[in-house]
């Protein structure tokens, strides 16, 4: 009931409301104005979609149900815009340098006020509240602040979903405060770009600022938990995807972009843990996600039938090219970018074990690698110290064609194949791995998904994806473990002479070597690369792990 209604002003005045327990913590917290700003917390689905549709540019509805969304200009993260707040709490346990850089406490204030003010311009902000992490002991409660509904979807697909029981008196551990389409000052201190993405583990909060990529939320969300987890429950955080057999033993999917994480943890024979981030605790594995962020470039129902069904309603698509008549999107158009993506709950994939946990310790782990020089075996057992080797150089290549100048395939290394969002020095992670790894009993493998026969520039060929997973299959039979090994030379990895339905040539790139370029000196020349890169991690490492690499 509005009262004083006129001519001037036929609605008349509305008089003060009851505010809900949530417009109070954000009235308290952040002095989000809840008089003049609609706050909507929680909202469904559809009601997120027909804001989308309402409110922003670009939002559409494609043939399969879901909702296509564009992020803008930024298209994909922005690593060199990412800041940690240097403060008393975490300064010492923080690897500060190239991937962590410190941001002072003032800079922070500045920032995030000018997200607020941002907040309290717009008509209507949505909150989203869910939880990180399956395992209630270690789950930690977020709560997402935007100005767009594509944001709140995105986020409520990516956090777990808690019940509307749950949801009467949430209250948060951490808030991002998502201002994505305001720039940050480049005139504050240290600020690089009119980008900024910070958190602040002792305010224990999150400020985005001239960004609208969504996957910076969920990245952040995962830095904290490469901090909160080994600091203070003494549990690993992993960028890996996981899934777990009939009879319930675990397997560990380490991996760079491109080389098979995804796609070889979607098992039609085992159940689906999580795809992308998990935490290994004292009783088993958990996922730390509700949903998959899955890429779209190529996608198609032959290739992978799990990923291209969970496309429909509930799903977000980002920055996907349609046709505007039929609306059916072309997986192969990268008109706006290569880094097409969807987000969808992760019940969308059949055969999802759910709840995401398992409490089972694992039984393999498997680095993944795309090793595009043709050097690296299709499989390889590693014993503890090579397996710390190998997950802090994170090693797998980047192709020839993706960039401008890049000709031949270029190495790539990413420590903990997580280096853009950790939070602790690598060798802090991989101490934690080796550990439980022993205690467990766990076997450790290098699988190279890249190129058998020669390298992608000398004449060689994909492994085959049947090969792939004949190998793994081999892996979760325990057969792969039993049979007879030999030593590859210069990287001394223990190479099986035998694998159930895979060519026993193809196993030793020694033997199935047809390329141009001389085996001998690729093979030293990855070593090479290997040995330069861990020179940055050598003052940490033990001599026994520094001994597991290449001996040139």
């Amino acid at each position: 009931m509005s009262v004083n209604k006129t001519a001037l002003h036929p609605g008349g005045v509305e008089p003060q409301h009851e505010h809900t327990e949530i417009e109070e913590e954000l009235h308290e917290r952040a002095h989000i104005d809840y008089d003049r700003v609609a706050i909507i917390a929680n909202p469904s689905v559809p009601a997120l979609y027909e804001d989308a549709l309402v409110y922003e540019t670009g939002s559409a509805i494609t043939s399969s149900g879901a909702l296509s969304a564009y992020s803008g200009a930024k298209t994909g993260r922005s690593p060199s815009d990412k800041r940690i707040v240097k403060e008393e709490s975490s300064e010492n346990e923080i690897w500060w340098g190239p991937v962590n850089k410190p941001m002072s406490p003032d800079v922070w204030r500045i920032n995030r006020e000018r997200a607020v003010d941002y907040l309290n311009t717009r008509n209507r902000i949505y909150v989203v509240d869910g939880f990180a992490g399956w395992d209630e002991r270690y789950r930690i409660n977020v709560r997402v602040v935007c100005a767009r509904a594509y944001h709140a979807l995105f986020m409520r697909n990516m956090l777990i979903r808690p019940s509307r029981k749950q949801l009467e008196h949430f209250h948060p551990d951490y808030v991002i405060y998502n201002a994505g389409a305001f720039p940050a000052n480049r005139f504050t201190t240290g600020m690089t770009s009119s980008t900024s993405v910070a958190v602040n583990f002792a305010e224990k909060e999150m400020v985005i600022l001239g960004t609208e990529y969504a996957g910076e939320m969920k990245k952040g969300i995962f830095t904290v938990l490469f901090y909160e987890m080994p600091v203070k429950h003494n549990v690993l955080t992993l960028h890996s995807s996981a899934n777990e057999g009939q009879s319930g033993d675990v397997t560990v999917f380490f991996g760079l972009s491109g080389t098979g994480k995804t796609t070889l943890s979607a098992d039609p024979k085992r159940a689906l843990i999580g795809d992308d981030e998990h935490c290994w605790s004292d009783t088993g594995v958990f996922n730390i996600e509700g949903g998959c962020y899955a890429k779209c470039i190529g996608l198609s129902a032959e290739k992978e039938p799990d990923i291209f069904n969970a496309i429909k309603f509930g799903s977000i698509l980002e920055n996907v090219v349609f046709d505007p008549v039929t609306r059916t999107v072309d997986y192969d158009d990268t008109t706006l970018t290569e880094n097409t993506r969807c987000a969808y709950p992760i019940e969308y994939i059949e055969n999802t074990k759910i709840p995401c946990v398992s409490t089972n310790h694992p039984t393999n782990i498997v680095l993944l690698t795309c090793d595009a020089r043709g050097v690296l075996p299709p499989i390889s057992k590693l014993n503890t110290e090579q397996t710390m080797y190998h997950f802090i150089s994170g090693y797998t290549s980047k192709m020839a064609g993706t960039e401008q100048g890049v000709t031949e395939p270029q190495a790539t290394f990413s420590s903990c194949f997580a280096q853009p969002f950790l939070a602790l020095h690598p060798m802090r992670y991989a101490k934690m791995l080796a550990e439980k790894m022993k205690e467990h009993k766990v076997n450790a493998w290098l699988l190279n998904t890249g190129w058998v026969g020669a390298g992608a520039a000398t004449g060689g060929s994909r492994c085959p994806l049947k090969y792939t997973r004949a190998i793994l299959d081999a892996i979760h039979s325990g057969e792969l473990a039993k049979v007879e090994y030999e030593t590859y030379e210069t990287f001394n990895l223990s190479v099986p002479k035998t694998c159930p339905n895979v060519p026993n040539e193809l196993l030793n790139p020694k033997t199935s070597w047809t390329g141009t370029a001389d085996f001998k000196e690729e093979v030293t020349k990855l070593g090479g690369l290997f040995t330069e890169n861990f020179k940055k991690y050598s003052d940490q490492a033990t001599d026994e792990v520094i001994k597991a690499g290449p001996t040139l």
